[in-house]
């Protein structure tokens, strides 16, 4: 064609378009440091001390309730520090991935220094602090990343999110393998030390294009109508996934008396994860970004139906559950993230203080999970690794699989109702 005496098609577009891609590994990496800071926070923290220290659940959950609390006032503040002290991220991401490798340290490394209930809650409370503000900071330069990739919020969150479930199959992993060496998680938390160190070190690059955006504020973020139904729907969404995270070891083990398999179970949940979310990515792309999400909540739901009548035994039928519900996880977390950003990138492009809005309304179902789940089951005289009567087996299996299934047909309801459109399918772009 060239010879013809057409011009040549331009070539620059192209090479900064691979220029561009050649940094979303990092957004994995980065990614996957981080959930691997998260899985011990919603899942093996409690059950460690229950079991290596004799803290009771009804302990636990005020412990919990009482961090999530310090949450409420938080991490809007960190959004808005993150926003003010964008120009020198990269050395604030740094101070707070030492916080954070030093507080994984505090908490399964080395023997309470105070009573173990109090020693958990300020390790806790440390690693909730430095984990938040490194959410924030991470997802807000997403959004810039994402407009210089002409807004590509999908692709980026199919990178970002696919690393994140990968880092949380081998946190998720590595207790199991380690279980010989006498101190698997003090050594997970050594681990975890150098890969924080080698992830902060890879994304160093990235910190050096913070934008130049100002800040909107929370009040212009709220006051958008788009912006305030997507963080209901977060907060409605992600509770299921905050029960269901709270409750698996103890659904596993007791329910259905099945100790033993909760590390295979729980990697095959996140491995399933981890593959369904570039499948989801790429069904954005061909149906459109709420579709898609919608399909996943869809998803969801059938199999939280399918796990209420499971009981004693039901091993087999427990592992389809965990390959369809660790499918669906892969949409929420790749798509619904995605959707908000979009929206952060049209009102509010600096985006820290609208990722401190929703990492506090994602960690405000925690806080609702910690304080009704584990006195309910205390009410029923539920007892972790014992003998459990057949109210307690049902109150447990109601929790874990009724209560989600209700909260994910409520979000589903929201996000068809609430008028929001994610990126425009390829069938849709095609006829336009």
């Amino acid at each position: 064609m060239e010879g013809r005496g057409l011009p040549a098609p331009p070539r620059t577009a192209g090479i900064r378009d691979i220029a561009v891609t050649q940094g979303l590994p990092r957004y994995a990496a980065f990614a996957a440091m981080l959930s691997a800071a998260g899985l011990p926070i919603y899942i093996h923290a409690p059950k460690f001390y229950v079991d290596s220290y004799g803290v009771t659940l009804a302990q636990l959950s005020l412990a919990l309730f009482a961090l999530r609390l310090l949450d409420v006032v938080q991490d809007p503040l960190l959004g808005r520090l993150a926003q003010a002290t964008r120009h020198i991220r990269g050395l604030t991401v740094t101070l707070a991935g030492t916080v954070m490798a030093a507080a994984m340290a505090m908490l399964f490394a080395f023997p309470p220094m105070l009573p173990p209930l109090w020693w958990f809650a300020l390790s806790l409370a440390l690693l909730f602090s430095a984990f938040s503000y490194l959410t924030i900071a991470f997802y807000a330069q997403g959004v810039a990343r994402a407009a210089a990739m002409g807004d590509a919020h999908v692709r980026l969150a199919t990178w970002r999110e696919t690393g994140a479930l990968l880092g949380v199959c081998l946190a998720a992993a590595l207790p199991t393998m380690l279980a010989g060496t006498g101190a698997p998680f003090a050594i997970y938390a050594i681990v975890f030390a150098l890969a924080a160190l080698g992830a902060i070190l890879a994304m160093a690059p990235e910190w050096r294009d913070t934008g130049t955006a100002p800040s909107t504020g929370l009040r212009a973020i709220l006051s958008d109508a788009p912006a305030r139904r997507l963080l209901i729907i977060a907060l409605v969404n992600a509770t299921p996934v905050a029960v269901t995270s709270t409750l698996f070891l103890f659904y596993v083990a007791d329910r259905l008396a099945a100790p033993g398999w909760e590390g295979p179970l729980l990697l095959l949940f996140f491995l399933s994860a981890a593959g369904a979310a570039p499948i989801w990515g790429r069904v954005a792309t061909r149906w459109g970004t709420k579709r898609a999400l919608m399909a996943g909540m869809v998803l969801a739901i059938v199999t939280f139906a399918f796990a209420l009548p499971l009981s004693t035994g039901d091993l087999a039928a427990f592992t389809l559950v965990c390959i369809a519900s660790g499918a669906a996880l892969g949409a929420d977390l790749t798509l619904l993230p995605a959707l908000f950003a979009r929206r952060m990138g049209q009102v509010a492009p600096a985006a820290a203080d609208g990722f401190g809005l929703w990492s506090f309304v994602s960690k405000a179902s925690l806080a609702v999970a910690a304080i009704v789940l584990f006195p309910v089951l205390d009410a029923v005289d539920f007892e972790a690794g014992g003998e459990n009567g057949a109210q307690a087996l049902w109150t447990l299996t109601l929790l874990y699989a009724g209560v989600p299934l209700g909260l994910k047909a409520l979000a589903l309801l929201l996000l068809a109702r609430s008028g929001i459109e994610g990126e425009t399918s390829r069938t849709e772009k095609s006829h336009a």
